[in-house]
């Protein structure tokens, strides 16, 4: 009888099932072990540690939620600054989990790069309404809580809203806040 080989992308692939179904607790070797159809061998052979699997899901998390931005952005439906918005409540509806695990865990002991979340945000705002790099900081930030608000609450299951009625609060919060921000004018 031939053996199974079990590598290491149909492990991750494993590994991201049982989180996205189950979240990052429930994240062991005999859990994924059993997904694959194989004894925790396998898992052990591919890696060092449960924690370098651990890392190998995050960063497919990480791909996945840049997959969920870049698929709006492209799209074309929205505005390039609204539609990363939209992605990020799209990602939080269709993959609970993987965003309770990015966003929503405790990260007080955790350096957190705001950076590289923020940046090509602010940087869209800027160059589509012609803020400056201080403006587009403030309002990214006030739309940002609004945002992660609304994505929260379909990750954790508080409502299903109507997906049109999403894009139109974000469109009248943005207008809203850049009225009381910056008053008529184009941000400056």
């Amino acid at each position: 009888m031939a053996k199974k080989i079990i590598g290491k992308d149909s492990i991750v692939q494993a590994a991201m099932q049982l989180v996205s179904e189950r979240g990052m607790d429930a994240l062991n070797a005999r859990a994924v072990a059993q997904r694959c159809g194989c004894s925790t061998q396998p898992i052990y052979l591919c890696f060092d540690n449960l924690g370098e699997l651990k890392r190998a899901v995050v960063s497919e998390m990480e791909k996945c939620y840049d997959g969920y931005i870049s698929a709006e952005i492209t799209s074309g439906k929205y505005p390039t600054y609204k539609a990363s918005g939209m992605g990020y409540v799209r990602f939080a509806k269709e993959q609970p989990n993987f965003f309770k695990y990015m966003f929503m865990r405790d990260r007080r002991d955790e350096t957190v790069d705001e950076e590289a979340y923020r940046f090509h945000r602010e940087a869209a705002l800027a160059s589509a309404y012609g803020f400056n790099e201080s403006e587009a900081e403030r309002m990214h930030t006030h739309m940002w809580v609004y945002v992660h608000g609304i994505a929260t609450m379909y990750a954790t299951g508080y409502f299903d809203w109507d997906w049109e009625a999403v894009s139109k609060l974000l469109t009248e919060e943005f207008f809203a806040v850049k009225e009381k921000l910056f008053g008529g004018g184009n941000g400056n």
